[in-house]
């Protein structure tokens, strides 16, 4: 089972600016937390353990949010505030390691991936979430990551995460073309091939990938002999191309839908669904929407 899951972080963050340029994208917060701890605790809650944060100098705001912060938590200790305290514990599980590692140039997705080689090896697989798509499940935090999982250790296919959009926003996407039919949600089926931003005419399906991947650890040997591609940049995509043709590569539909806070209105959109949602804020969230409609 895959244990290890690497996030790339290390971005500029240029689709959120202004809001990103003093403080790292991925912590810009939705709701009551930022958005990288949501996709922390997708991670965990699909069986990770092991969190490998590919990072810049200039996001060191992530790697302190999820360590100790002893004076804050003495603080609110001594104030007796016990739920912001156990709140503040429990941002990363006892038994989860976060570790970091630093991508020295902005070289692509592909490079990032391949940074995190020192710490996983050639031999282990692992799993890839890009951290400023949320994938939400409701309640059951995880479970389309947990799902793509099991599809990988069933098939030993590399497995990519996908979701089905319109037609009419088919060249926004990277689109697979399958082998047969469209899986069903919470099936995967093999590739053909994988199609970036294509006319809605040129599109062999409307099914996008969306910022999740299950990998063998074969993948960073690929991805060492992968020249720059688009932008000068080492793509991931190529790499996943040449393990398609060697080996093959799946897709999992996915059940649930995600956000892309990367995105002006998918980060409004973020803050909608997971603010209707929130256990405590939920009804009064739910209430400020129907008074700000009804004044519309």
């Amino acid at each position: 089972m895959i244990r290890k899951a690497v996030l790339p972080v290390a971005g500029l963050g240029t689709r959120c600016l202004p809001a990103s340029k003093a403080i790292p994208k991925e912590m810009i917060t939705i709701v009551d937390r930022p958005v990288i701890q949501y996709v922390v605790e997708e991670a965990v809650a699909a069986g990770i353990r092991d969190i490998i944060l590919v990072t810049h100098s200039s996001k060191a705001a992530i790697e302190n949010h999820f360590d100790t912060h002893v004076e804050l938590e003495a603080s609110l200790e001594q104030k007796g505030k016990h739920e912001l305290l156990s709140s503040l514990r429990s941002i990363v599980p006892d038994d989860v390691n976060i570790i970091s590692i630093r991508q020295g140039e902005p070289l692509g997705l592909g490079h990032a991936v391949l940074c995190a080689r020192p710490i996983i090896g050639d031999d282990e697989p692992f799993t890839v979430l890009l951290p400023d798509v949320l994938v939400n499940n409701n309640s059951r935090t995880g479970a389309d990551l947990a799902g793509m999982l099991e599809a990988f250790d069933a098939t030993g296919s590399a497995q990519l995460m996908v979701e089905e959009v319109p037609w009419e926003q088919v060249e926004k996407y990277g689109i697979v073309e399958p082998v047969d039919k469209i899986p069903s949600p919470g099936q995967s089926g093999p590739l053909k091939g994988m199609v970036e931003k294509p006319g809605r005419d040129q599109a062999p399906s409307n099914l996008a990938v969306i910022g999740r991947y299950a990998l063998p650890g074969s993948i960073f040997a690929l991805l060492a002999d992968t020249p720059p591609g688009a932008g000068g940049e080492i793509q991931l995509t190529d790499a996943l191309e040449t393990l398609r043709s060697h080996q093959g590569v799946q897709a999992y539909r996915m059940v649930g839908k995600t956000y892309d806070c990367g995105h002006p209105l998918g980060y409004l959109e973020a803050i909608m669904a997971y603010g209707r949602a929130h256990p405590q804020l939920g009804d009064g969230f739910k209430e400020l929407l129907a008074r700000y409609h009804q004044g519309e």
